[in-house]
């Protein structure tokens, strides 16, 4: 999928993924709020999935929606954060499909919560560099929204997991 935005084009399945991680630092460098955003990432996709498994309450459901994702990620990610991004992802389905189910609108309600948490964060871990360097290329709105989506948990994983030398108190 390609998407051009103000005469620049996204592309979601060719992605720089090392571009896109220096861009991810640019306001995430700060070890506390990589560790919120993904236990909030953990809430969201909690209550994605629920949502999906309340509407069809079939374990095949995740499956269907993990393996082209992965494919996706398989494309564009080094090895080691392709690996850790696969055995979070294993990791979280065997949690998600164990714990017992819960009402239609507590799924809704995690994940404005868990969004909300996540943004509220950056109240509470204020470090930024200057993005202007991707401010041109990434530039807001509904692309950019889905290209972070797709591959913030690979990001997270990565600083959480190989990016020692980004953190920062």
């Amino acid at each position: 999928m390609v998407t051009e935005v103000h005469g620049l084009t996204v592309r979601f399945w060719n992605v720089d993924f090392q571009e896109l991680y220096a861009r991810h630092l640019c306001r995430h460098s700060q070890f506390g709020n990589n560790v919120v955003h993904l236990l909030c990432l953990i809430g969201v996709y909690f209550g994605l999935y629920g949502l999906a498994y309340t509407l069809v309450p079939s374990p095949w459901i995740p499956v269907g929606i993990a393996v082209p994702y992965l494919l996706l990620l398989a494309l564009n990610l080094p090895i080691r954060v392709w690996i850790a991004t696969a055995l979070f992802l294993t990791g979280f389905f065997a949690g998600f499909l164990t714990v017992p189910r819960i009402a239609f609108w507590w799924y809704l309600v995690a994940v404005v919560v868990f969004y909300k948490i996540q943004s509220w964060s950056h109240k509470v871990f204020t470090k930024e560099s200057n993005m202007s360097e991707f401010d041109m290329k990434y530039m807001k709105g509904v692309p950019l929204f889905v290209l972070l989506s797709l591959y913030e948990m690979p990001m997270l994983l990565k600083y959480l997991l190989f990016g020692r030398r980004d953190w920062c108190a």
